[in-house]
């Protein structure tokens, strides 16, 4: 299942989840419960050689926080 990301259009706060790439572009319940909009932004991939995600004791992939910017071009946008 693919792993999307969603950001808030008022604050800015990025979410992932993994859906179905069918439900990609469905509306996001705000997870904090306060009624935000969220929509889907590109997500960005960088790798390096000779280094790999980091893994907890339950073997769970730590995605670490994402920095995208509101037009969905990730942090090298200029905004």
């Amino acid at each position: 299942m693919p792993l999307y990301e969603y950001i808030c259009e008022a604050d800015g706060e990025v979410i992932e989840l993994l859906r179905p790439a069918s439900s990609a572009d469905d509306p996001v319940q705000d997870p904090a419960g306060r009624g935000r909009t969220f929509i889907r932004v590109h997500s960005t991939f960088a790798s390096r050689a000779g280094r790999s995600a980091s893994s907890g004791a339950s073997g769970d992939v730590s995605l670490g926080q994402s920095h995208a910017c509101r037009c969905g071009k990730g942090s090298a946008c200029g905004h």
